[in-house]
Order: structure tokens, then sequence, then C-alpha cells
């Protein structure tokens, strides 16, 4: 995930790690997806909501000089300063979401900031991102992929799977066993001086996979 504020400072240390310690995200964020479906069955856009772990939360805090009382909540002047601070993508970011039908990936516009809030220390934003396309998407047969593909960041689907239109969406959970041989099949792969710079992209593996389903 790219995240403008602290990222590097994290990464930085991250980097100074043996490559198995690498193989295990360093972020955690409660997901949730309110899928938006067109009374005509066409996929048009997703609700994206993210619930950063406290740590991350504290170190989004500490770099921008928020919350000197330590109590876990801000200040209403305190909370402008943190809208919209997760939605200032590098060019080439896919929000670290992935969505296809058929094989072929569905294009998804910028995100739409909707929501910011502080509750027990734990930052949650919300943002909308519409589905592009030339014509209609069907939505039956979409997969919806919420992943970082270096898995520095995990995400789970903590916060739930929404449909907001006729049709139902079936969760699926990565194989974790399989996951994990097939990092320590790619790690060993790599030579030991080139670990650090070549890391794999592994964060698909542990992905868990949304299809939605339409009646007729």
């Amino acid at each position: 995930m790219k995240r403008p504020l602290v990222l590097s400072r994290a990464l930085s240390f991250a980097l100074l790690l043996p490559a198995p310690v690498l193989a295990h995200p360093h972020i955690f964020v409660e997901t949730g997806l309110t899928l938006e479906v067109s009374p005509e069955a066409a996929l048009t856009a997703v609700d994206v909501t993210w619930a950063y772990d406290e740590f991350y939360s504290l170190l989004i805090f500490e770099d921008l000089a928020l919350d000197d009382d330590l109590d876990g909540a801000l200040t209403p002047e305190e909370l402008a300063q943190v809208q919209g601070f997760d939605l200032n993508w590098s060019e080439g970011f896919e929000g670290d979401l992935y969505l296809s039908r058929d094989g072929q990936p569905i294009t998804l516009g910028p995100p739409e900031p909707l929501e910011t809030s502080v509750v027990d220390g734990v930052i949650t934003t919300r943002h909308r991102r519409a589905v592009i396309s030339d014509s209609p998407v069907t939505a039956s047969g979409v997969d919806i992929k919420p992943y970082d593909p270096t898995y520095y960041t995990a995400y789970d689907l903590s916060r739930g799977v929404e449909v907001s239109g006729p049709c139902s969406a079936t969760i699926t959970p990565p194989d974790l066993d399989e996951a994990y041989t097939r990092v320590e099949e790619l790690l060993y792969a790599i030579p030991a001086d080139q670990a650090e710079t070549g890391f794999p992209e592994v964060g698909a593996a542990f992905a868990t996979t949304v299809t939605l389903d339409c009646e007729g």
C-alpha cells in the first residue's frame, strides 16, 4: 500500500529484517466493501472501508503531531488534518483493490473520499471508486480481491461485504498453507544478496476473494 506519510520510515526498518520476516505483513487493515449494483445487475462502484491497526494509527498521529493528550480521540480541527491522508496515491497504485470478470481486469476510477473517523485510537476511512467502462459491467461472475501485492499490508474482510442491488456475494478465504508454501518456494529461489531488493510479490496468494452472483 502506498502510504504517503509514514510508510517510508516503516519500510526502511523492514528492509533491515531478514527475508523470512518480510514474508509477514506490517500493517493490518480491517476492510469492508459495499458493492453497488444497478437494478439491471451491472456493477457500478465499490465503497471501501479501511480501519487501520492501532500501531499504524499511532504512527499517523505522531507524523501529523496529533492527539497530544494521548486519549485516542481527535478534536474536530485535528480530524480535519487526517481527512484524505490515505488517498494521495502514487501513480500506478491500484488502491490495493483488484476486480476482474472472466479473467479480464475491471478498471476503477480514482478514490472519492467519503468519511474519516477516529475511535479509541483507531483511524477508519471510507472512499468510493466508480467502475470505469464504455459499457455496463455485468456484476454476475465479478471477482473482487483486496490485497497489497507486496504483502506489506494485510487486508481482511472483518468489516463485512454488502451488495446494494439484486445480487449476492460469496466470500472465499485464502488457502494459507498453500500461500506460505508459495512464499517459501519463491524466497528460497532468490539469491541471498537479492532477498531485500528482489522480494517477490506474494500478496495475491493471501487475498480473500469476493464473487458476485446475480439471479437470472
